[in-house]
């Protein structure tokens, strides 16, 4: 994991509230970050949205219990009950709002 984690369920420097506790694998560089800004800050180059083809591959990874989750499991949970299906541990929901800066529509 890249980025400026905060500690180790995948915190941030940007998002670092008890429920930032999901990173994302970008499909640019095949790495996770906690957010966009870390990846911003760090890879060296542009974003690339994760298609739509790509979202049954692992691309969440849980901070709280270390599952790696895809996509489509991870946006299904977050809609739900905004937690992880494998611990429970809840994430923020606030994060769908940003869904567009990693998922293709």
């Amino acid at each position: 994991m890249l980025g400026r984690t905060v500690d180790d369920e995948t915190r941030c420097a940007h998002y670092a509230t008890p429920l930032d506790v999901v990173a994302i694998k970008f499909v640019c560089c095949d790495t996770y970050y906690p957010c966009f800004e870390c990846h911003d800050e760090s890879a060296g180059h542009a974003v690339i949205v994760r298609p739509r083809d790509r979202r049954d591959e692992p691309g969440i990874l849980c901070g709280a219990c270390g599952s790696e989750l895809s996509t489509d499991v991870y946006q299904r949970a977050l809609a739900d009950d905004a937690a992880c299906p494998r611990c429970g541990a809840g994430w923020n929901p606030a994060c769908s709002l940003h869904a567009h800066l990693y998922f293709a529509d």
